[in-house]
């Protein structure tokens, strides 16, 4: 089969001199080989009743060890205007998007999970919105297709991390978001071994509003989040926005400093004012040392987090490499030349 560069409808609008805008699609995938086919046609269907917008999609492969990097080798091999970027080894799934975003071309990107939980007919809606001059229009869900006991933590770490961070963190919205091009360019310049992407676009600030839905059940496979990733995530976002699990490590350290000593001031005085016979505290004094083990392996290990992360950082490891790239645009270093709606 020949590539296709623009649908029909497209087509026949470029050659009447329709003016379009690229927008450009973000989706992550592992192990997807049930879904990439389905989620890149319900986006062309979007698009087709678009007509001022033409979709450029981005799929990041995690390095999947199943058919997905072959499915997408063949979507690309007709329709340059997906592009394929095969990870050399699982570099995790927020390093995964961070990629995207940075590879984005269009006057805005949308980021979609490959599961489709986050329905692609609603993007009309964000870019309608997008249109009215904001420049991160995110997806908050009112709804999860989890347990309720998931649902319950994952709406708990939301309020949790929006109370504790220096950031306006919106609460119930994940990764389904409208970001401008002006958020984008910001992006390019994020050099982050462990990002927090949600997090990031969040903190840059500009004018930012958030929608309601409902998160739909995982059409096909199984989910690449494990209750071990998404507590990494959880450590990921309390430590990238906020001090607070160091400044509550020196407020502990304090309550039990002053604790100890006024102990201390006790024992003085009843022993020398009351002439008071403490019988020997061995359990006493096993208890308070290992009470004061484990806060200090409790603070060190808050303290390594930090520091773990700093090193990672200075050698400049783990960082991301390509290991094949499809239908790469020839100026993929250069400026886009785009139309964005929002103000700057």
């Amino acid at each position: 089969m020949g590539k296709t560069r623009i649908s029909t409808a497209a087509a026949l609008r470029t050659a009447f001199g329709g003016d379009m805008t690229t927008v450009s699609i973000l989706i992550p995938a592992l192990n997807e080989e049930d879904n990439v086919r389905d989620v890149y046609q319900r986006v062309l269907r979007v698009f087709d009743g678009l007509e001022e917008y033409e979709p450029e999609i981005i799929f990041t492969d995690n390095h999947s060890d199943d058919r997905t990097f072959e499915i997408l080798s063949e979507i690309a091999a007709d329709d340059t205007r997906v592009r394929v970027i095969r990870f050399s080894r699982n570099v995790g799934y927020q390093a995964s998007v961070l990629t995207a975003y940075r590879s984005a071309k269009g006057a805005c990107a949308i980021q979609l999970d490959c599961d489709l939980q986050d329905p692609p007919e609603l993007i009309p809606q964000m870019l309608d919105t997008w249109k009215q001059g904001y420049h991160v229009v995110y997806g908050v869900r009112r709804s999860l297709p989890d347990g309720p006991i998931i649902a319950g933590l994952r709406r708990a770490f939301y309020a949790l991390i929006d109370k504790i961070s220096n950031d306006d963190l919106p609460r119930n919205a994940g990764e389904f978001r409208l970001t401008d091009r002006r958020i984008l360019d910001e992006l390019k310049r994020v050099d982050d071994r462990s990002p927090y992407v949600r997090g990031l676009i969040s903190g840059m600030g500009f004018n930012q509003i958030g929608f309601e839905y409902d998160r739909q059940a995982r059409t096909a496979g199984s989910s690449k989040f494990p209750m071990r990733a998404m507590i990494s995530l959880a450590v990921d976002g309390l430590i990238n926005h906020s001090l607070i699990p160091l400044r509550l490590a020196s407020m502990i350290s304090l309550a039990v400093g002053l604790m100890t000593f006024l102990l201390l001031i006790g024992y003085v005085v009843g022993k020398v004012v009351f002439g008071q016979d403490w019988p020997a505290g061995f359990a006493t004094t096993t208890i308070l040392l290992l009470l004061s083990m484990t806060l200090n392996a409790m603070f060190l290990g808050i303290l390594g987090e930090y520091i773990g992360r700093i090193f990672l950082q200075s050698k400049d490891l783990h960082r991301p490499l390509i290991e094949h790239d499809l239908n790469r645009p020839d100026d993929v270093e250069g400026t886009p030349t785009v139309r964005s709606h929002a103000a700057e």
